[in-house]
């Protein structure tokens, strides 16, 4: 019980947005991860982007801010991980691949 007292009391703890920001943020990696399943034709490059450079700029504000919120941190890793994968499928299906340069240049 004090366990669970102390939790409660925590300054990352259910009284806080420390705890519920993080908890109610999963759902926008959970929701590229079902997202993952669509065409690639489907994906917005632009906001994919900028779901990037967000992810990255709250991974170091979760980890400077204090108390240091560790469960933002991984929250935005994983997105952080999802949207770069989303954004090389996106990259992928526009003819960005590496291969595609490679065989272009070798035919002409």
């Amino acid at each position: 019980m004090k366990i669970l007292r102390t939790f409660w009391n925590s300054p990352i703890g259910p009284k806080t947005t420390h705890f519920w920001g993080p908890v109610f943020g999963w759902s926008i990696p959970l929701a590229a991860v079902a997202d993952t399943q669509k065409p690639p034709e489907m994906i917005s490059g632009k906001m994919t982007g900028v779901m990037c450079g967000y992810s990255a700029v709250f991974m170091r504000f979760a980890w400077m801010v204090q108390p240091r919120n560790l469960h933002l941190l991984v929250l935005h890793a994983s997105n952080e991980t999802v949207q770069l994968y989303q954004l090389y499928r996106f990259l992928n299906a526009q003819g960005y691949s590496l291969n595609q340069k490679e065989e272009a240049a070798e035919t002409k």
